[in-house]
């Protein structure tokens, strides 16, 4: 055992626990990061990053389809899709690469291995790391839990990466399937489910609720739903999935809707039924450490109720967001190293974005949770073929979507659908991080021609002043 005592020692090195270790660094704590698989965790490796590679190949695709409607003839596309996961996995090899310069540019120890925490003293804690080399064991003041989440299977059916998907083997086809069913319509199934049935796939989405994207305002799913629907991508809601059964490389799931039975056969199932904390195996038993409904129990600033232990990220639950975690970890480290005037993680003003075609972002309340709330809510509406950038770009399908507390003109939530919405999202973001009102939104001026000045008629037609619709 070394004799050196970090002041923190990461566990896990994802968005959240590589971001925790560069700042503890910038903070002059000395820290070490142990991981066991890849720098960068799973949403650089096998979740954010690589799937907009993917998704970008299909964006592209979908244009040469359409090269028509600008005045270019192009004939016989062809898709290689070992070329296009090869491209993917490249971007995540160079990321990844990236990471491990950072963290070696802040004089950050990286350990590789899995970690378990022990007890030691009241004020130092035990770290027992298991690699291909052995065990050693390292000393912290505080540790920091950033161990992520991993997928979910059901009771009667686990991914064989064979018939049955999970995220990573989605992400590596060596050939594309004739039929395609994916169980969830969450934002990975979505973006799985737009990427197949762009490059030519049959996809059928089975989800359990009365609308697609179930965590967005009605409006934007049913924009989506409508859209996949005209793609050919055969939406089954209200449907859940009752038994499956391999035989011949084919994969025949019975389902039930509104309790009918029906059966459906297809090349390959993909399972997107949202994920599993890693708390397992980690030593969290040995301390007081409260876990509720799979996720580590944490107060504002990520403490858990064991003196010196916090948790960070998606293995604290919802929303699991890559920059949900990154943000965690600065306030996490910031408390450790005795910054004051520190913030808590406002939840309401995490924005999120979904990369399927077309895009969805969204940040605040739902017009239906705000009701529930009681809240007095001005809404308003606008939507893309309005827009003259939009309709330049033909991409003029959807609608941006705010909703105002009445009383207060403060900003509530904002909802949108359509061309490059993941990217115009901040704008919301800013302007509630700042307490905007209606007030300064519908007198600032926004450029023109550009996608985001539906975001100003949208804010302006909530107070029944829109021009341009």
């Amino acid at each position: 055992m070394n004799n050196k005592i970090y002041d923190v020692i990461v566990i896990g090195g994802g968005p959240g626990g590589y971001v925790a270790a560069i700042r503890a660094s910038q903070l002059g704590l000395s820290v070490a990061l142990v991981e066991d698989k890849h720098l960068g965790g799973i949403c650089l490796n096998w979740g954010c990053i690589p799937t907009k590679a993917l998704l970008r190949a299909s964006e592209i695709k979908h244009m040469l389809d359409n090269v028509n409607e600008f005045g270019f003839s192009v004939s016989n596309i062809k898709v290689d899709i070992k070329k296009v996961t090869e491209r993917s996995r490249k971007v995540a090899s160079q990321l990844s690469a990236g990471i491990s310069h950072l963290l070696k540019k802040n004089k950050v120890k990286v350990f590789n291995g899995f970690a378990e925490i022990e007890k030691n003293t009241d004020q130092i804690k035990k770290v027992k790391i298991k690699s291909k080399d052995g065990i050693n064991t390292e000393l912290a003041k505080n540790i920091i839990i950033a161990t992520g989440a991993k997928s979910r299977n059901l009771p009667f059916v686990k991914s064989d990466g064979i018939n049955v998907w999970d995220y990573k083997t989605a992400m590596t086809p060596q050939d594309l399937p004739n039929s395609l069913v994916i169980i969830g319509s969450g934002a990975i199934g979505m973006e799985f489910a737009s990427f197949y049935n762009d490059l030519g796939v049959k996809v059928t989405v089975i989800e359990t609720l009365t609308n697609i994207l179930p965590n967005e305002d009605e409006d934007i799913s049913k924009i989506v739903q409508n859209n996949f629907i005209k793609r050919g991508i055969d939406i089954k809601t209200n449907t859940s999935l009752k038994s499956v059964k391999i035989d011949n490389n084919s994969v025949s799931s019975e389902i039930s809707t509104d309790g009918i039975n029906s059966l459906i056969k297809s090349e390959k199932l993909i399972l997107a039924v949202g994920i599993i904390a890693n708390t397992q195996n980690i030593g969290l038993e040995k301390f007081n450490i409260k876990i509720d409904k799979g996720h580590i129990v944490t107060n504002e600033y990520l403490e858990t109720d064991e003196k010196g232990i916090y948790a960070i990220g998606d293995v604290t639950g919802g929303p699991w967001l890559a920059h949900k975690a990154s943000h965690e970890a600065i306030l996490c480290v910031e408390k450790i190293a005795g910054l004051s005037n520190l913030t808590p993680l406002d939840k309401s003003s995490i924005p999120g974005c979904t990369y399927c075609r077309p895009q969805v972002a969204s940040i605040g309340l739902t017009e239906k949770a705000a009701k529930i709330k009681n809240i007095n809510i001005k809404v308003g509406k606008f939507p893309f073929i309005g827009n003259g950038k939009a309709i330049a770009l033909g991409d003029s399908e959807g609608l941006i979507k705010t909703i105002f507390n009445n009383d207060t003109g403060e900003l509530v939530g904002a909802h949108m659908v359509g061309p490059e919405v993941t990217e115009l999202i901040q704008g919301f973001s800013i302007a509630k991080k700042l307490e905007t009102t209606e007030h300064e939104l519908m007198h600032t001026i926004f450029p023109h021609p550009t996608l985001s000045e539906g975001m100003h008629e949208s804010v302006l037609d909530a107070y029944n002043q829109a021009i341009h619709y």
